[in-house]
C-alpha cells in the first residue's frame, strides 16, 4: 500500500476526521508482522538522512500533531530515533516564553526550521496558534482566522528556499486516548507523562477535533502536504509515517558532493604511508 496517497489531505478538500477510521491497519494483522518493514524502512531512513547531510542543498521539516496521548513522542522514538543527532533536531512547542510572545506567532517557529542538510522535528509546531489558542479563546477570533494565510505563506517561504515538509496529524480515537490514559496511571514508569490538563483538555475534545480539520483543510499543499495517519495501533502508525518520509526522501534525486580532493592522488599517498608503516 501506498502510505502517501491514502491519507493525504488534497489540497482544497474538507477534512472530516469522523469519516476516518484511526483504527486502520491495512494488510498487516499485528505488530510482529509489521516489524521487518518498518526495519526496513528506518534503516533506509538513515541512509537518506546521512545523504542529505551530505549533500547539504535541502532540508527536511516534519511536524507531528495530535490529541494528547497520541503518539508524538513514540513516533519521534521510535521512527525518527533512527536518525543520526549530528543531523536531525527536535524541538517541542510549548507554551511561549515572555520573548516569544512579545515576538509573531511564526518567529519562534522560523527559528527552529532546519538549514541545509539537516532535519527538524517539530513535536507540535507553529499549528498551536490556530488550534490551542482557537479552542481557549487566547486571541479572538479575527485574529487566529487570519494565521492560516500566514501559515501557507509561511510555508511556502520555506519551501523555496529548499526545505521538504511532510506534516502528520497522529489520529486516535476518543476511546483510545482514555486507554493510554489508564496505561500511564497502571505504569509507574509513565506516571510523570500524567498532567492535570490530559483530563481538562479532553473536555474540548470537539472543539480541537474541528480546529484540526479546518487546520488540515485549509493548510494541505503541493509543498507542504498534510497526512492524516490512523494512529489507535502504534506500530501501524511507525509503519506509516516511516514509509511516508523514506518515499519522499527517495524521490529527491539527492546524490553525494564530489571529492574536493584528487582521489588518485590520495589513493597514492595512503598505500605510500602503508607501505612505510
Amino acid at each position: 500500500m501506498k502510505y502517501s496517497e491514502m491519507f493525504v489531505v488534497e489540497p482544497g478538500s474538507k477534512v472530516d476526521l469522523d469519516k476516518i477510521d484511526a483504527g486502520f491497519k491495512g494488510e498487516h494483522e499485528s505488530h510482529q508482522r509489521a516489524m521487518p518493514e518498518i526495519e526496513r524502512h528506518c534503516q533506509r531512513l538513515s541512509e537518506l538522512q546521512y545523504l542529505l547531510y551530505a549533500e547539504d542543498k535541502r532540508s527536511l521539516l516534519i511536524c507531528l500533531q495530535a490529541m494528547d496521548a497520541g503518539g508524538k513522542d513514540g513516533t519521534v522514538n521510535h521512527v525518527l530515533g533512527a536518525m543520526n543527532p549530528q543531523g536531525c533536531t527536535v524541538h517541542g512547542f510549548k507554551q511561549p516564553s515572555a520573548e516569544e510572545a512579545a515576538h509573531d506567532f511564526l518567529w519562534r517557529a522560523h527559528a527552529a526550521c532546519p538549514g541545509r542538510g539537516r532535519v527538524a522535528v517539530f513535536n507540535r509546531s507553529h499549528y498551536e496558534d490556530v488550534l490551542v489558542v482557537r479552542v481557549h479563546g487566547l486571541v479572538p477570533k479575527k485574529v487566529w482566522s487570519k494565521r492560516y494565510d500566514a501559515i501557507n505563506a509561511f510555508e511556502r517561504l520555506l519551501a523555496e528556499n529548499g526545505t521538504h515538509i511532510l506534516k502528520f496529524y497522529l489520529h486516535i480515537s476518543r476511546d483510545e486516548q482514555l486507554a493510554r490514559f489508564k496505561q500511564r496511571i497502571d505504569d509507574p514508569a509513565r506516571h510523570w507523562k500524567i498532567s492535570e490538563s490530559d483530563y481538562a483538555e479532553r473536555a474540548y475534545w470537539d472543539d480541537y477535533r474541528a480546529a484540526f480539520e479546518d487546520a488540515l483543510s485549509r493548510c494541505s499543499t503541493a509543498h507542504a502536504p498534510w497526512f492524516v495517519i490512523p494512529a489507535n495501533h502504534k506500530w501501524f502508525r511507525n509503519l506509516a509515517v516511516s514509509q511516508i518520509i523514506v518515499e519522499t526522501m527517495a524521490g529527491l534525486g539527492m546524490s553525494f558532493p564530489k571529492p574536493t580532493v584528487d582521489m588518485a592522488d590520495i589513493v597514492a599517498k595512503y598505500h605510500a604511508a602503508a607501505g612505510s608503516s
